[in-house]
């Protein structure tokens, strides 16, 4: 096992997802040929003016939602459950996960805007044992049928001490497009990106009953860092 996070001293660093490179190339090269054509041969500087200055803010709103920071979870990670995204939390509930756990949970949800950091980061140490993408409309995310409605996809992954925890991605309103690196059989680890929601809108976690919860509703999270609920030892049958 690699040295632990809390034993790190280096500072945060931020660099552009690498989802988001061709993204953001074609849509640097298209912004300025629109602009340039309008300054070069466009009969209005107002109009020009005022065209470059949302292109540059849509830009700086491109970059800014591609954004992919090195973070760092500097508690103790054992039984930890860290928050998969930035947002905010906005169902907290027990529930019924019927995909993987067929049974009673408890559902942690996390709201991104499209100002949050849209890569996501794996909850909990441990191994991946289940991936899958399911089709689905495109509702809106906060909705709490976009849950089991939604394009979404699910990963399940096994603590060391055997526990299940299920992290679910889903699309919104606005995203089409859910990207998922964990694999069956891989190790997760809190600081690694999970995937990413291009445009994408929310991520639910789905807990054992019992689970220590250290977040309260509309309390913002940041993905990697915010831990949102200790898991208790299982109980011995």
């Amino acid at each position: 096992m690699r040295e632990r996070a809390t034993q790190r001293t280096e500072p945060m660093r931020v660099k552009l997802h690498h989802e988001g490179v061709n993204i953001l190339i074609v849509m640097l090269i298209a912004l300025l040929a629109i602009n340039a054509c309008l300054w070069l041969w466009g009969k209005h500087p107002v109009a020009a003016t005022v065209c470059s200055a949302v292109s540059g803010a849509l830009y700086i709103t491109a970059v800014n939602f591609f954004r992919s920071p090195r973070r760092v979870f500097r508690g103790n990670p054992d039984r930890a459950v860290v928050s998969s995204a930035d947002g905010k939390v906005v169902a907290l509930e027990p529930t019924f996960e019927d995909e993987v756990l067929h049974g009673p949970a408890i559902q942690i949800s996390v709201f991104m805007t499209i100002f949050n950091v849209h890569a996501n980061w794996f909850p909990v140490d441990g191994e991946v044992i289940y991936t899958k993408h399911h089709k689905g409309r495109f509702q809106a995310a906060w909705l709490p049928k976009s849950s089991t409605d939604n394009e979404r996809s699910t990963t399940a992954i096994r603590t060391p001490d055997g526990q299940v925890v299920v992290v679910r991605q889903i699309a919104g309103a606005v995203a089409r497009r859910i990207v998922t690196y964990a694999q069956p059989g891989i190790e997760a680890s809190i600081e690694d990106h999970m995937g990413f929601i291009k445009f994408g809108s929310r991520v639910d976690i789905f807990l054992p009953p019992g689970s220590d919860i250290l977040v309260k509703l509309g309390e913002h999270t940041t993905g990697g860092v915010t831990q949102v609920a200790r898991l208790n030892p299982p109980t011995v049958q």
